[in-house]
């Protein structure tokens, strides 16, 4: 059988035939991919982002209130509260030193020129039953958006005046002074974690290929994807808008699955090449096995963060279309642009070793095969991995059973506690605890004024806002707000004649207390609002609010999880009965997937719920998980998962398509692709645990469970659990039904067997092992 790329034997694969081109027409390949990106950036640029609305959010109340209050033109202040509280039972609101203190506080805003409609305790009666507590409050001008920007001399006219009542607590909380308050605390955080993934990234690379120019080319391919994926997010946003969030996750995933794939191509070219291939030959391997196998997981990974579409939740299908872009050009990238900067380098990939990891190199080849020149040398870059491997997987084909048994096992007790899993939308003191002094601020005022630091808020829109009915169904509806026990008030009404809108803002007996809340909240949508406002023709009047936002949410999300269940594992299901056609494969790739989504959710609820090793991670107290984590977790995992799956039985099915049995296969494909996975698995560990390093609990939750499950994966799942099934299978592995086979035919990818290299017929052995 012909060597692949020789004439006359081209390549048929769709990876195969874009890797060929590439490599005979390198330039321009490479001057075609840094076009793209040029005009991704430029059109991205020119277009604008379309930031998601809250109209657009969720299918439900809020998201009609929210559209009720922009077709009305309306722009909500931003609202800030300051309390003044005494600190012990000697001081009430009615005495002259506490008056003193609320009438300082309102000249100090005032005298600020950043704030409007300045209201006291007293004519609001926000003043709280014990009387020890009351509350100034007013809005910041201007623009709402960029209101924690302009925040600072009022924080400091507050501050002023507690200086001057040290027998009060005058203390400032609103959403500009939270804004300002986090982005200070947290916005580097988030800043830090995302600069340090790359540096983290390339670190690792220099010490698994052991050369800076092999280490930077999977870093710039992620890099130049993520940045073609910020233009065409641009682009893509006027048609669906998009929200920070996925910006970050869309930095995440691209950095992780651009530095796999490349990782995955550049191994396989570096191991022909040490097998003692010309360059071009084993640049053509590459593109048929490693491009195919890079393709087939892009596919998966793609169909995966789709099901995020299926949510009708904004948040979602923004991270989700956002990331399916990146994965895609990613993907695009590395079977075409990548082939080429091969083939310009040739044996300059191998520049810029590091002196200490090359002489280990050199010290190790001595005892080696007896590879000469920097091949030598790249057969021994990763013979300990693959020794070590070795000896694992000989454990594991010696007693595949007590392997798959032990393994299972395992992974099912981790998995257990997921069983319990309590999901939640957090509260500011179970996101942030302590680490901020806002969060004591919140607290007070929500213990002082029950539902007050996040009241609900009722939009009612009618004909004639200013009617008398109207009215009076907004005036029964305050009083039996505060009669049925859904709040204790007070219940503000602020009304806009102009735009025929009124807002009634409602604090929640429960206040922070989420379950408690949640029912007051109830009373309200179906006990309250039918007796009043339901009364009147005309009138809508959707409830919104943090607590309604909260229930919505969890509402849609809850109804949304089969659907991207099922939509998920049905297509990635497919994928895999196409391109390995077999049932066996595409079953078993579906079963360990969810092993490992399962291990991930157990590990999350063990820690974060249970506090097992709370301490470890900083997570002390949080006691349930943030609601959006396991929807998100599962489409994410299931999609990288693919990544190692595809990459492994790839080349367990490459060696069995030369002629070897399964057992041999098996053994050939999980120790030459150990490198390669321990490398990938190691970088995206390190960077989904930089996020388990931030304050904010909701990130800390995603770091940890993304770089668990990853670690599973890597480790117990395709180093055991997968080996040892496969084993146990045998032939079965390769079962396809005769039913079945009118299904098209997507092996077509893999080449014909390259014949042996001048090395291997020396040796009579395999290709190195990487």
């Amino acid at each position: 059988m012909p060597v692949m790329g020789r004439a006359g034997s081209g390549p048929r694969g769709i990876a195969a035939r874009a890797g060929g081109w590439s490599a005979r027409h390198r330039w321009a390949a490479v001057g075609i991919w840094v076009l793209f990106v040029l005009l991704a950036m430029v059109a991205g640029s020119a277009a604008g982002t379309v930031e998601l609305k809250d109209s657009e959010q969720l299918s439900g109340e809020t998201t009609q209130a929210a559209r009720i209050t922009e077709q009305a033109g309306i722009e909500e202040p931003a609202s800030e509260s300051v309390l003044v509280q005494a600190r012990d039972g000697s001081l009430t609101s009615d005495d002259p030193a506490f008056r003193k203190a609320v009438d300082d506080v309102v000249r100090a805003v005032e005298g600020t020129g950043e704030v409007t409609a300045v209201t006291t305790p007293y004519e609001t009666k926000s003043i709280s039953r014990d009387g020890r507590s009351a509350l100034v409050q007013f809005d910041v001008r201007g623009d709402p958006e960029t209101a924690s920007e302009r925040i600072d001399p009022v924080l400091k006219a507050v501050t002023d005046v507690q200086d001057r009542h040290p027998e009060l607590r005058v203390e400032e909380l609103g959403s500009a002074s939270m804004g300002k308050t986090f982005d200070e605390a947290f916005g580097d955080d988030f800043r830090r974690a995302e600069f340090s993934a790359v540096p983290v990234a390339l670190g690792i690379l220099l010490i698994a290929f052991g050369a800076l120019v092999a280490a930077l080319l999977p870093v710039l391919l992620a890099i130049t994807a993520i940045m073609a994926t910020m233009g065409l997010m641009g682009v893509v946003s006027h048609v669906m808008p998009m929200s920070e969030t996925a910006n970050s996750v869309m930095l995440l995933v691209g950095l992780a699955v651009g530095v796999d794939y490349c990782l995955f191509y550049l191994r396989r070219e570096r191991e022909e090449r040490a097998a003692g291939r010309d360059g071009r030959t084993a640049i053509m391997i590459a593109a048929a096995t490693s491009g195919r196998a890079v393709v087939v997981s892009g596919v998966t990974v793609c169909v995966a963060m789709a099901g995020m579409l299926f949510t009708g939740i904004g948040e979602f299908e923004s991270m989700g279309l956002a990331s399916l872009i990146v994965v895609a050009v990613a993907m695009v990238g590395s079977v075409t642009v990548l082939p080429a900067l091969l083939s310009l380098l040739g044996e300059r990939v191998e520049k810029g070793r590091l002196p200490f990891l090359n002489r280990r190199k050199r010290a190790a080849g001595a005892h080696g095969s007896g590879h000469g020149g920097a091949h030598g040398s790249g057969r021994s870059a990763h013979s300990s991995e693959s020794r070590v491997w070795s000896r694992v997987l000989g454990g594991v084909l010696k007693r595949p059973l007590v392997s798959l048994i032990v393994a299972a096992g395992a992974l099912v007790a981790i998995a257990l506690p997921a069983l319990g899993m309590k999901t939640q939308n957090f509260t500011l003191d179970q996101e942030f605890g302590d680490s901020v002094p806002i969060v004591a601020t919140y607290e007070r005022i929500n213990e002082a004024f029950p539902g007050g630091a996040d009241p609900a808020q009722v939009v009612v829109k009618a004909d004639d806002i200013d009617s008398v009915q109207v009215r009076q169904a907004i005036a029964g509806f305050r009083e039996r707000a505060v009669s049925s026990g859904a709040s204790e008030g007070p219940v503000e009404v602020v009304t806009h004649k102009a735009q025929n809108v009124a807002f009634v803002s409602v604090p929640l007996v429960g206040g922070s207390d989420q379950d408690r809340a949640e029912k007051s909240l109830e009373k309200l949508r179906d006990e309250v609002r039918p007796a009043t406002l339901g009364q009147v023709d005309g009138v809508e009047a959707p409830i919104t609010g943090q607590v309604a936002g909260s229930k919505d949410f969890n509402d849609q999300l809850t109804g949304a999880v089969v659907p991207v269940f099922a939509f998920v594992v049905l297509f990635a299901f497919v994928l895999m009965l196409l391109s390995f056609r077999s049932l066996t494969i595409a079953i078993t790739s579906i079963v360990l997937n969810l092993l490992s989504v399962g291990a991930a959710y157990g590990i999350l609820t063990a820690v974060f719920q249970h506090g097992w090793g709370a301490s470890l991670v900083g997570a002390e107290g949080v006691g349930a998980i943030i609601a959006w984590l396991p929807l998100f977790l599962f489409v994410i995992l299931f999609g990288l998962s693919m990544d190692y799956h595809v990459f492994v039985v790839s080349r367990i099915r490459e060696a069995r398509a030369r002629g070897r049995d399964t057992r041999e296969a098996i053994t050939h494909g999980v120790v030459t692709t150990a490198g390669v996975v321990t490398s990938a698995a190691v970088i995206m560990v390190a960077v989904f645990a930089i996020f388990g390093t931030l304050s904010m609990q909701s990130m800390k939750q995603m770091g940890v469970g993304l770089a668990a499950a990853v670690l599973i994966d890597a480790t117990v799942i395709r180093g055991v659990l997968l080996p040892a099934i496969m084993a146990l299978l045998g032939e079965r592995n390769w079962y396809f039904p005769k039913w079945l086979r009118w299904l098209p035919d997507m092996t077509h990818d893999e080449p014909p067997a390259p014949g042996p290299s001048r090395a291997e017929d020396a040796r009579g052995a395999d290709p190195v092992h990487v």
